[in-house]
């Protein structure tokens, strides 16, 4: 536990930058020292939960993504401790419902925050949102062998009024490009921001494309977004920007594949072998507060 907890404390102390600015002034270097020093606090304070939850047998095969994933140092950078209501948005592989379910089963809250009812084109594509949101506690007890009832789920829209304002994190993982390729970021991302407290956060990593993409690559279609972009969008729907981590940064993913990111591992859409070893997408990983 010593070994797992003194990497965990390295890893925290990894480049974060505080705003995405040309010149890096005096206010951003202090900014990027005190989010160290809060991933650094938070896993002096949360690590041995964090590796309990990492280290579960039932996420065996979870953990060969971890070293590209980065589990402790994603939740300790997005500041999720194992007491909180978190609101995991478009729920997919299970990756990160396996893992925050172990997390947060003891003492927090993980609810599965689905699509809108509204985004789907048709009442066939309703119904099968609210069906996998009816289904997602279920699965996560398969998952962790703890009970359903420690865990909720919703469509975006069915949420009940009395849970609006309780959420003290929301995370957003690699679905950026589906909410700006389908036209519903400005949507969701307004209900995500009515559900959260007012001190509370939402977690983002997203593929990230070159910062001199053209649109038509970095527009979602190709599942790469420009960090610039993200953050602009977030801050047109009432979000401000606490920091960015590269702590899921790879720089030996070019981020020009014809195909998209779907090229990348895991998937290897194209099957190309020079990019089987390069590891998984480059991506970004931010912090947002509701803005005042």
């Amino acid at each position: 536990m010593r070994l797992i907890l003194a990497s965990l404390f390295a890893a925290a102390a990894m480049p974060v930058a505080a705003q995405q600015a040309a010149d890096h002034s005096a206010h951003s270097a202090v900014q990027h020292q005190a989010l160290a020093g809060d991933s650094a606090a938070f896993l002096r304070q949360h690590g041995e939960a964090l590796s309990a939850a990492i280290n579960h047998p039932t996420r065996a095969e979870d953990r060969a993504r971890d070293a590209y994933r980065h589990p402790a140092e994603t939740l300790a950078f997005w500041q999720i401790a194992p007491d909180m209501k978190v609101g995991e948005y478009a729920p997919g592989g299970g990756w990160f419902s396996r893992l925050l379910g172990h997390y947060l089963g003891g003492e927090g809250e993980l609810v599965g925050l689905f699509f809108s009812t509204s985004t789907a084109a048709d009442a066939a594509g309703q119904d099968r949102l609210r069906a996998a949101a009816a289904k997602f506690p279920a699965d996560v007890a398969g998952f962790t062998g703890l009970p359903a009832d420690r865990f909720a789920a919703s469509t975006l829209d069915g949420v009940p009024e009395a849970e609006r304002g309780t959420f003290d994190r929301i995370i957003v993982p690699r679905m950026m490009h589906n909410l700006v390729g389908r036209n519903i970021a400005d949507s969701e991302l307004k209900a995500m921001r009515e559900l959260l407290k007012d001190d509370g956060m939402i977690g983002v990593e997203q593929h990230r494309a070159r910062a001199d993409a053209p649109w038509s690559y970095a527009n979602g279609s190709k599942g790469y977004m420009r960090q610039d972009d993200v953050i602009a969008i977030m801050r047109l729907n009432g979000f401000e920007l606490v920091g960015a981590s590269e702590v899921n940064a790879n720089p030996r993913d070019t981020a020009n594949h014809a195909e998209g990111v779907w090229e990348m591992p895991p998937i290897l859409r194209t099957q190309r072998e020079d990019l089987r070893g390069l590891g998984e997408s480059d991506r970004m990983t931010l912090l947002f507060r509701k803005a005042k």
